[in-house]
């Protein structure tokens, strides 16, 4: 049996591939949209790990994604009982000066992709009466800032749907666990070497494979939804009420900065 991980090339992708096969001794079908990285990747966990790894290089922000990937994944009787849906974006700009491509590039990944893959792979977990599915959410996913507002409202798309078929899978067997990091420590925010080692100093940020090993054991464990962090549950309540005057002030000083 397989565990699959998608956007699993590089940033927590990778590091979910790693513990997988360093730790749990998992096979693994890694998909991405980086071809070459994807090859490279592939090669150093087998001869690392000693685990079989299977690449498909598929694009998963298109409507068709999730059929192709189940369908590859049966035509090479590849049993998926773990299912990691990592891939995603971000983007920070205000949605009428964000293109109409770079929108549905988001909405399709986070929701459309996330949705029908666990869909199709959730129904044979069901039948199969054991399976897990670990979907990224955010800690964003309980906030309403400018800049990200496709991004926190897909990420509480994932909150939401996970926490539901938690409900929906575990008479079967099955676990859904929705994770909902802070920042983590990845080249996704744009951030400076300087600044992030700096995040990570001040456990702003947390390192990709940490987060992968502490949202493993939550998923293992069968819990429906984990903020690795100690920090983000303080931060949570705070960012849920946060008033309008310091909305406007960030914008403010986000507007500054990046001019």
């Amino acid at each position: 049996m397989y565990a699959l991980v998608t956007g699993a090339s590089s940033g927590i992708g990778l590091q979910y591939a790693t513990v997988l096969a360093e730790k749990y001794k998992k096979d693994l079908v890694l998909v991405s949209n980086q071809e070459k990285e994807l090859v490279e990747v592939a090669k150093d966990i087998e001869e690392k790990y000693g685990v079989k790894v299977i690449t498909l290089y598929k694009d998963l922000a298109t409507e068709t994604a999730p059929q192709e990937v189940y369908d590859f994944c049966k035509e090479n009787n590849l049993e998926i009982e773990i299912l990691i849906n990592n891939a995603g974006v971000f983007y920070f700009n205000d949605l009428c000066k964000t293109s109409e491509a770079r929108v549905n590039l988001m909405l399709h990944l986070h929701i459309r992709t996330v949705t029908n893959m666990c869909r199709l792979f959730g129904e044979d977990m069901r039948k199969r009466g054991k399976g897990y599915i670990l979907n990224m959410s955010s800690m964003s996913a309980w906030m309403t800032m400018p800049g990200i507002q496709c991004y926190n409202a897909s990420k509480a798309y994932i909150l939401n749907f996970s926490r539901s078929m938690w409900y929906e899978m575990k008479p079967h067997g099955v676990i859904v666990s929705a994770i909902c990091p802070g920042a983590v420590d990845t080249g996704l925010y744009g951030l400076s070497d300087n600044l992030r080692k700096l995040a990570v100093a001040l456990h702003v940020s947390i390192p990709p494979k940490k987060l992968a090993q502490k949202a493993l054991k939550k998923m293992f464990k069968g819990k429906k939804q984990a903020m690795p962090g100690t920090i983000n549950h303080l931060f949570v309540p705070l960012i849920k009420h946060l008033p309008d005057w310091f909305v406007f002030f960030a914008m403010k000083r986000i507007n500054c900065f990046q001019k």
